[in-house]
């Protein structure tokens, strides 16, 4: 099995990092080049797709709205899935605006080749 915690530490670093150079990089370093990502309205293919998913959600949660993300548990994982969750917290401190979980499955280099968001209904 992979290091999981270090993938999900890069997994959540990705979505907070504001430089667009690195977080490309990190893109690159955490999910295959045909890797598909699902969320309940979209499907998201290759990492050219997932590059720009992943800088819009950068641009409106963390730039504009001045939230962060950070996991919440302990990450389960066997075989080749993981089940991450998740919060988006208000940076300056406060509850959570939302929570959710990501199953990831990882190809043999322990990259993610599909990663499925599911996004706890507000309470």
């Amino acid at each position: 099995m992979h290091d999981i915690d270090e993938l999900t530490t890069r997994y959540i670093a990705v979505w907070n990092e504001p430089d667009p150079d690195a977080r490309r990089a990190a893109v690159a370093g955490i999910w295959s080049e045909d890797a598909l990502v699902y969320t309940e309205p979209s499907e998201y293919s290759g990492l050219a797709a997932i590059q720009q998913r992943v800088a819009a959600a950068y641009e409106k949660w963390v730039k504009q709205e001045g939230y962060l993300f950070r996991a919440t548990t302990t990450t389960d994982a066997h075989h080749d899935g993981i089940r991450l969750r998740w919060e988006m917290v208000p940076a300056a401190g406060g509850a959570a605006a939302s929570t959710g979980v990501q199953f990831l499955l990882l190809d043999p280099a322990g990259l993610v080749r599909c990663d499925y968001q599911f996004v706890d209904p507000a309470a």
